[in-house]
């Protein structure tokens, strides 16, 4: 498995592509938009998968497009599925931003598996950012979205957003079996080792 990362959009969201080596399937973690820069991102990849960690427009926008040239599925949990055929649930409105409503393939529980080729990868369910935000675990990589950034967390004043349910999915994540590279959805990537001592969040 390896793991490109590259950003996208006026608001810096990192997108990441999983790709498993022995089959070249690929499964595209958030998509801000759709461009000559996406399509080069998920390059002779075979896009099997967008996989939303939430359903703010800035992590959404580029999914219709890219769901129909590459007929991949789309990810997104229940509790978040609105927010893709809803400009105003997705905020896009409130941002001058034009979002092109799309369906969802796949609802995501927490615990669920996605096999990518021989590669797996977990849902963990981590409500707070939005009601319905996950992260996801591939090999040793957490994609933590809007949930965990490096030495801090997502806001938590949007709708659907809650500083309890926020602080027990930062607890959640700190309490994982061992060490892991932490993929954000904005800023720099990090490590749950580091966050775990260093983020006053997850204390």
């Amino acid at each position: 498995m390896k793991v490109k990362s590259a950003s996208f959009g006026n608001m810096g969201n990192n997108c990441y592509l999983i790709v498993d080596e022995k089959t070249n399937k690929s499964a595209l973690v958030d998509c801000t938009e759709f461009n000559q820069k996406m399509i080069d991102f998920i390059g002779d990849t075979d896009l099997q998968y967008v996989l939303l960690t939430h359903g703010h427009f800035d992590h959404i926008i580029g999914t219709k497009e890219v769901k129909e040239r590459y007929a991949c599925q789309v990810a997104i949990s229940a509790e978040d599925e609105k927010m893709l055929s809803s400009a105003r649930h997705s905020l896009a409105i409130f941002c001058n931003s034009a979002q092109n409503n799309v369906n969802a393939d796949i609802i995501l529980k927490d615990g669920d598996i996605i096999n990518l080729g021989e590669t797996k990868i977990k849902v963990i369910s981590t409500p707070g950012h939005t009601k319905g935000s996950v992260c996801f675990i591939a090999g040793d990589y957490l994609f933590s979205g809007d949930t965990l950034f490096c030495m801090s967390c997502g806001r938590t004043d949007f709708p659907g957003g809650s500083v309890p349910e926020m602080l027990n999915s930062l607890k959640k994540l700190s309490q994982l079996d061992g060490d892991y590279k932490v993929m954000p959805g904005h800023e720099e990537q990090t490590t749950l080792s580091f966050e775990r001592i260093n983020n006053p969040y997850m204390k």
